[in-house]
């Protein structure tokens, strides 16, 4: 009995090693803790700055929108407004106002081609068209600004989505209709 319980040792050894690799790993892809944490913004509008105004005008032009939409819950609960804003300069600006979801691991705020669809049926559509990051999610909570690239044809994307990029899932979306 004494040589069996020797030979058990390494084997048990082993295993717990190989059980607290696997703990650390799913710990670093999952960060399960984030679910418990949240991270509001409070960006204003954005605003054409002083400097970019043309003399003689009495003050900078409000934001115009050319799009709204609401965001509907996909893999997590998700609620809030889509705004995609122009100002006078020419920038454009997606805009989430009210946003309240759960926050995860690698969340993007995409604009895409992808119709909006409820329930499951639209959690992992939009990533099988085209889409463009407008960067990671400042935050699970608040109203933020992301800058559209001059570059992007807004006639292109009809729909918005909070994309976990690590787990390929939309946390919500929103159609967005011309305004």
């Amino acid at each position: 009995m004494g040589r069996e319980g020797g030979r058990r040792r390494p084997l048990l050894i082993a295993a717990a090693a190989v059980v607290a690799v696997l703990l650390g790993v799913g710990l670093y892809w999952f960060e399960p803790w984030k679910l418990w944490q949240e991270q509001t913004v409070s960006e204003a509008l954005p605003s054409t700055a002083p400097s970019a105004r043309p003399s003689g005008s009495a003050g900078p032009a409000a934001p115009r929108t050319l799009a709204t939409g609401d965001l509907i819950s996909h893999e997590h609960t998700t609620t809030g407004k889509v705004r995609i804003i122009a100002l006078r300069d020419g920038s454009r600006f997606l805009r989430l106002e009210g946003l309240d979801t759960s926050n995860g691991p690698d969340l993007r705020v995409w604009l895409t081609d992808a119709p909006v669809k409820e329930g499951v049926a639209g959690w992992r559509v939009f990533d099988d068209g085209r889409h463009v990051s407008l960067g990671e999610l400042k935050g699970n909570k608040g109203n933020q600004n992301y800058p559209i690239p001059a570059d992007v044809n807004l006639a292109d994307y009809t729909s918005v989505s909070i994309w976990c990029d690590r787990f390929d899932v939309s946390f919500g979306a929103a159609a967005l209709t011309p305004a």
